[in-house]
């Protein structure tokens, strides 16, 4: 009997891609060799590793075929840092290809190895690239300018002591301007990096060679120059002179990218106000190319009107004249539409305000909703903006209101509630008409409007409990905003006109203790009905307060923020409106202590070094560790009395009813009826320094690396505040095709000292695919720098695959410590001493009690509570001072004031409070 053949699953003839890849490499036909170092590359770029062909393809560099050539080039870079003993061998043929006779040849061979990022090759590349920046063709010199900059952040040593940098400066005299702009830029980008503050410096001969330079090279290289005139600040009036009337011409170029340079270094020359005249001449000037700048793509558009937004904050008189440029096209994105509405009330005056709030209302007829919106909305600011528009904005959101359409009428409504704020006791004559739409109205913001309109206005409206009546009889579904704004405004008729709402008010209060499940209402009910019973005056004093009328804030950013972005105009951060340093702008090394040691005789070489590479030692002095760790959670927690369901709670509910139902019409005072100790948080102060040990709010982890930028690293983290305790928790998982090791952390100089306590402790090696958590334990005892912003926190990580650079931010709660004194004595003196340094966000409604438990969780010590007003005060790790008021406003919102002597600290409250009080 024959054996009969078995298929064969696991064994094949076939070699593989990879081996026919590499036989289609070795083909004695050059064009076969292309197209396959093409394929290569492919498979690159989509993560196949093709490293298995290294010797193959690096035969092909040895060609005249200049587009053979730049493909190698392409792959070797890509394989440089994870294999540089591989392109090592290739190293000869680098170096033969830069003595090539061809200078494009030569030029690609440099630049090729300036992006080789191994520490092996940088002995190879001296050589070629000191010939290279003296090469006779300018393509080459230019090429090397640029290679030097790269060779600086490889290894700095190696670039001073081989006298490049002077190299480099001596190249600016150079007969060439595109050579002197690329050595403007390395020059630029070195000093940047460097702990010398020589290296760049514009002398009187440098700058006539750049302001020569300006009209001969490409529009890049323009930028580059333009950026570099940009930081000289001129002596004289008629050196800026000078300057501007070079630049002025950039203005009228076609790419946009030099038009917006020249722009900044305009803008930034209008600051230092050398004559009046010479504004004056600024100013003029700048209108036309930011008018031109609308023509262009909707992308560049957009990006224009970004930096005009901001351009207009500071210098409104720039395109005073121009605001018809502004008004959208039919075709126009709706990105771009957003932006021009923004810029069109910036330009709204008294002079053109008839011609803005005719076009803003041809917008309100638009099939956008979102734009129809915003439209209507801008209709109002301009009203509170400009009084005298007032009456036309009103007759124009009138007229919209007409015309019946859901979205219009309730957007009206919520922005004529901000008119009447700015405007009290003008236009109370349209109310009936904003009535008339009670059953249009669905969106909670615009119930909420009408509602505080009619009970603001309760004295004047017939029918007010009507209305008040119709929202009630819907209560329980309403959203809370709803509710609450219902509530005061049932409380603010009954005041008014007692004879006429005895009925509604009891309704209203006891649906709201009653029946409403939401804490926050049945609070807010209790303090009304109680402050009725016990004191009606008092009740009336609070709830009908005069309140100051809203002002126009038209203003996009903060002055600060402002000046900052007049030197980034052009950036992403002038798209974004944020600082450079949140959109990785910052330098991981602090330029300030790293040129300090550099002062103070210590290598520039071994300062960068030790910079990324040092590993962090433990500490075994516990005891040095800060007030972080200090922190005294032993204080026992006082909660205030809180009134139960049950007895107490009838008790007060059926004696509130009688004492509500028997008020004198006359409003005399009543004499305050016992009470429970703190019923509310009304009658007691929450006393001094309550504290809560609990752990505090821990954000979401963030991605700190990603594996496409660090060599197949995925790194994401958060700090915590965990037993009294600072954490950084870090999840490391590797996405590349081999194992990792060697794993080392390192913090930059911060703002609170923030160390690590140990060295890095991951699990090694750390296989591909494999995540691994831990918790870096930190101190606060390091050097301290100022930062921008206060919690930014720049580490270094290193392991096998090399050292990658990252930047976090630390929320304040974390670094927060225990208050010796929190006293209302401490509050008003740390309250009174914050002069400018205070900051206010509203938030929506919240329960006072559960903000001020969540407030004591996360290092805050509670001064004094109330059921409508929080007062706390914390303190950092550094002993800044920070004090909190927490307060509802008329609508139901919580307003919420931080205040600080440290400004920097007030700045980057509210991210820690948004998810404390989330």
């Amino acid at each position: 009997m024959t054996d009969v053949p078995r298929p064969r699953f696991f064994t094949t003839n076939k070699k593989g891609e990879n081996y026919e890849l590499k036989v289609d490499l070795n083909s004695e036909y050059r064009e076969k060799r292309k197209e396959t170092v093409k394929k290569v590359i492919a498979n690159m770029t989509i993560g196949k590793d093709v490293s298995s062909l290294f010797a193959d393809v690096v035969k092909n560099m040895q060609t005249e075929d200049l587009e053979l050539k730049k493909l190698v080039y392409l792959y070797l870079i890509n394989y440089a840092k994870s294999q540089p003993e591989l392109v090592i061998l290739a190293v000869n043929t680098f170096v033969k290809d830069s003595d090539d006779h061809n200078p494009l040849i030569r030029a690609l061979a440099i630049r090729t190895m300036g992006c080789l990022r191994a520490e092996k090759i940088v002995d190879y590349l001296l050589e070629p690239l000191k010939k290279g920046l003296k090469d006779e063709d300018p393509y080459v010199r230019k090429t090397a300018a640029l290679c030097v900059a790269k060779l600086f952040d490889l290894n700095p040593g190696i670039a001073i002591d081989n006298g490049l940098i002077s190299i480099l400066q001596d190249m600016l005299s150079d007969r060439n301007p595109m050579v002197i702009t690329n050595a403007v830029a390395a020059l630029v980008e070195i000093s940047n990096a460097s702990a010398q503050k020589d290296i760049f410096v514009i002398t009187d001969f440098l700058l006539q060679k750049l302001l020569a330079a300006l009209n001969e090279c490409t529009e890049w290289g323009q930028i580059c120059i333009l950026g570099s005139l940009a930081t000289y600040r001129p002596r004289d009036v008629r050196e800026a002179s000078d300057i501007i009337e070079r630049v002025i011409p950039r203005l009228q170029h076609v790419n946009s990218s030099v038009v917006l340079s020249a722009v900044k270094t305009l803008m930034i020359y209008l600051g230092y106000n050398f004559s009046e005249e010479l504004d004056k001449t600024i100013i003029r000037k700048l209108a036309p190319p930011l008018v031109t700048l609308l023509s262009s793509q909707p992308e560049i558009q957009y990006v224009a009107l970004r930096n005009i937004n901001f351009i207009l904050q500071k210098r409104p008189e720039i395109l005073t004249q121009e605001v018809r440029v502004f008004f959208t096209k039919y075709n126009d994105p709706p990105y771009v539409k957003l932006e021009k509405l923004e810029v069109i009330i910036k330009l709204c005056s008294e002079a053109n305000v008839d011609q803005v709030i005719s076009e803003l209302k041809e917008y309100a007829s638009e099939v956008d909703v979102d734009f129809v919106r915003k439209s209507v909305r801008a209709i109002g600011r301009c009203a509170i903006k400009i009084s005298s528009a007032s009456d036309k904005c009103i007759h124009t959101l009138l007229e919209l209101i007409k015309l019946g359409v859901t979205y219009i009428v309730q957007e009206s409504i919520v922005i004529i509630k901000d008119i009447f704020r700015k405007y009290p006791s003008k236009y109370e004559g349209i109310i009936p008409e904003l009535c008339q739409n009670l059953e249009l109205l669905d969106e909670p913001e615009a119930k909420a409007s009408l509602i505080w309109i009619i009970g603001e206005y309760s004295d004047r409206i017939e029918n007010a409990s009507e209305f008040l009546e119709h929202f009630l009889e819907s209560f329980k579904d309403e959203a809370s905003k709803v509710q609450l704004q219902l509530i005061t405004a049932t409380v603010k008729l009954f005041l008014k006109r007692p004879g006429s709402a005895q009925n509604l008010v009891q309704r209203v209060l006891q649906t709201s203790t009653q029946v409403n499940d939401n804490p926050d209402i049945r609070d807010r009910a209790y303090v009304y009905w109680r402050l009725l019973s016990s004191n009606p005056q008092a009740a009336k004093a609070v709830v009908l307060a005069e309140k100051p009328p809203i002002e126009s804030n038209t203003g996009t950013v903060s002055e600060g923020l402002l000046d900052e972005l007049i030197l980034n105009i052009s950036s992403l951060a002038s798209v974004y409106h944020k600082s450079p340093a949140l959109l990785g702008g910052a330098s991981l090394v602090d330029l300030a202590q790293y040129r300090q040691d550099f002062a103070d005789g210590e290598d520039e070489s071994d300062l960068r070094r030790s910079a990324v590479q040092q590993a962090v030692q433990a500490m075994d002095d516990t005891s040095m560790i800060g007030n972080l760790l200090d922190l005294d959670f032993s204080t026992p927690v006082i909660q205030p009395n809180l009134v139960a369901s049950g007895a107490n709670a009838t008790t007060l509910d059926r004696r509130g009813i009688t004492d509500l139902l028997s008020l004198d019409m006359d409003m005399s005072p009543v004499a305050p009826s016992p009470m429970n100790d703190g019923a509310f948080g009304l009658d007691k102060m929450g006393s001094p320094g309550r504290t809560n040990s609990g752990p505090r709010y821990v954000f979401p982890k963030t991605v700190m690396l990603s594996a496409s930028t660090s060599q197949g690293l995925d790194l994401s983290g958060t700090f915590a505040h965990r037993n009294g305790a600072l954490f950084l928790d870090l999840s490391f998982s590797n996405a590349s095709a081999g194992p990792m090791s060697e794993f080392a952390i390192q913090f930059n100089v911060n703002m609170f000292g923030i160390t690590p306590l140990a060295a890095l402790t991951v699990p090694e090696p750390l296989a591909p695919g494999a995540v691994a958590s831990i918790s870096l334990s930190l101190g606060t005892t390091g050097n301290t720098q100022k930062t921008d912003p206060a919690n930014l926190v720049q580490i270094a990580v290193k392991n096998n695959c090399g050292v990658f650079y990252m930047q976090t931010y630390v929320p304040l709660h974390v670094v927060l410590i225990a208050v010796s004194d929190s006293s209302p004595i401490a509050f008003n003196s740390v309250w009174n001493s914050a002069s400018g340094g205070e900051k206010t966000f509203t938030r929506a409604s919240g329960n006072m009690n559960d903000m001020a438990s969540k407030l004591q969780q996360n290092g805050f010590s509670i001064v004094s509570q109330t059921q409508q007003m929080i007062q706390a005060l914390a303190k950092t790790c550094t002993n800044s001072m920070l004090a909190l008021q927490i307060q509802e406003d008329v609508l139901g919102d919580v307003q919420i004031v931080v205040r600080s002597p440290a400004h920097d600290i007030v700045a980057i409250a509210q991210q820690s409070l948004d998810g404390i009080l989330a």
